[in-house]
């Protein structure tokens, strides 16, 4: 039998059908969490177009699952999906709309199956409209959703953020909840469903802060211009050891802790923070002040304050850091610096990430645990 994981989520059993992208994540997350999760991938890596991503005994994504390695294009690989789907929970899928289909595993032939199963769908454009068998990535669903539109300065281009916000953001974790959601929902009624999971309305729902604040009339359609992408003081600035800082003091009472602390409280120009006909030269003048000192000289004076600062790290100083080291946010296995699992649990602790298989170890172990589990 699989080994006895830790987590709030052991015993629960997780299908995934390997892919790239926030499926992947979605079912580390669970994995992470103490579920089973069992990764159905190619007999060999496919080299070719974005599967070239491949990144073998460091792809943390697979941390903590099993491997089952098929040949989809058969007969006899499709009926061992289908013999798995029979056992599980819950199953994760990130084709293109039509393409599980094809495979002969599409929801209703899984369902019939299992019909307690969730079966989550992970897209960008999502399973229906006129772009759902497109090609895209991160950057083009966020752009078309809206996500994207305050990612820069007046008059420049938006920035590319990592693939946060869309794959991981507006995917992932959406199709996470969906499935819990759908798991509770069938343990209550015996009926599973399809979760219909696209990042386009995933990080569309992320912006329900903004479309508040715009309703309000404190945040207006051009860039540079709202409380959250304009202001000096939620900003971030270069030092003059050309590292970065960051400061948001939103707030009344942490931005007059702010000045206070950079020596501005007697300066009558900092006296109207809300007015953005004010924010350009501003941010100037904070731009020439922080870039007067090195990081670690800010850090001395407003890390752990009330005027609401942090340093911009890279992930290895950020694993390094004294909070984040207490906390234990990062470790360092297999080669590779990983983050430990999020959130943290009273009663049901996540154990440590769990190693990342070979491809296919787990063919003959996975069809014997779940068929006796």
């Amino acid at each position: 039998m699989t080994s006895i994981k830790k987590g709030p989520l052991a015993g629960l059993k997780v299908l995934e059908i390997a892919g790239i992208g926030p499926g992947p994540f979605c079912g580390m997350l669970f994995a992470d969490l103490g579920a089973d999760v069992v990764v159905v991938e190619r007999l060999e890596a496919d080299k070719s177009d974005a599967n070239a991503l491949d990144l073998g005994n460091v792809q943390l994504a697979n941390r903590g699952k099993r491997s089952v390695a098929v040949d989809l294009k058969t007969p006899e690989g499709v009926d061992t999906v289908l013999r798995l789907v029979e056992h599980c929970d819950a199953l994760v899928e990130g084709m293109r709309p039509g393409v599980m289909e094809r495979l002969g595993l599409a929801p209703d032939i899984c369902l019939q199956r299992n019909p307690r199963l969730v079966y989550g769908r992970m897209t960008g454009w999502g399973q229906h409209g006129p772009l759902a068998h497109a090609a895209g990535h991160d950057l083009n669903y966020i752009a078309l959703s809206g996500a994207l539109w305050y990612a820069g300065q007046p008059g420049e281009a938006p920035l590319t953020p990592p693939s946060l916000i869309g794959d991981v953001g507006g995917g992932a974790m959406y199709l996470a909840v969906g499935l819990l959601a759908g798991i509770l929902n069938a343990r209550a009624t015996g009926t599973g469903q399809v979760v219909d999971a696209a990042i386009v309305d995933g990080s569309a729902h992320m912006m329900s802060l903004l479309l508040a604040l715009q309703a309000s009339g404190q945040m207006r359609a051009q860039r540079g211009q709202s409380l959250l992408d304009g202001p000096h003081w939620y900003n971030t600035y270069r030092c003059a050891d050309g590292a970065f800082i960051s400061v948001g003091s939103l707030e009344p009472k942490f931005y007059r802790e702010l000045r206070e602390k950079l020596g501005l409280e007697a300066d009558g120009a900092f006296d109207k923070p809300y007015d953005p006909r004010a924010w350009p030269q501003l941010r100037e003048r904070f731009a020439t002040l922080f870039a007067s000192r090195s990081r670690a000289e800010w850090c001395a004076l407003l890390e752990g304050t009330d005027a609401c600062f942090a340093p911009v790290l890279s992930p290895d100083e950020a694993a390094d850091h004294p909070h984040l080291r207490a906390r234990g946010v990062y470790t360092r296995e297999g080669g590779a610096l990983q983050p430990n699992p999020a959130p943290r649990f009273s009663a049901t602790p996540a154990g440590a990430p769990g190693p990342i298989p070979r491809r296919g170890q787990h063919n003959d172990a996975v069809l014997r645990d779940w068929a006796n589990g």
